[in-house]
């Protein structure tokens, strides 16, 4: 009667052993997944992000800039968040819009061709 006890209970304990490894095994691919979701879609959303912040604060007064909208101007006045934005050859066509509407910013060319 002792041993029918003891190899139930080593039965028992290779049962949890492959239970624990079953376990890993089944996690393991999820985990994959999203370490690899990770490199493939958010880190590179980040980046573009930082870029972004990063074109934006250096936004100056007479650099070309291209709206979310499709629309070129030219910048007028820069506050925090709001940049004023100077359209076509009308020069009462101004339009303040945030700053995040701003998709391209081109600098002025310093240099003069002779």
């Amino acid at each position: 009667m002792d041993n029918f006890i003891l190899l139930a209970s080593d039965a028992a304990t290779e049962g949890t052993q492959a239970t624990a490894g079953s376990w890993l095994i089944t996690l393991f691919p999820l985990i994959l997944m999203g370490v690899l979701m990770y490199f493939i879609m958010i880190r590179p959303q980040k980046k573009q992000q930082k870029q972004m912040q990063a074109m934006l604060s250096t936004l100056a007064v007479g650099d070309s800039v291209l709206t979310s909208s499709g629309f070129y101007g030219v910048v007028i006045d820069v506050m925090d968040d709001i940049v004023i934005v100077e359209f076509g050859n009308n020069k009462n066509c101004r339009i303040p819009m945030k700053k995040s509407a701003i998709t391209d910013v081109e600098k002025p060319n310093t240099e003069k061709s002779q």
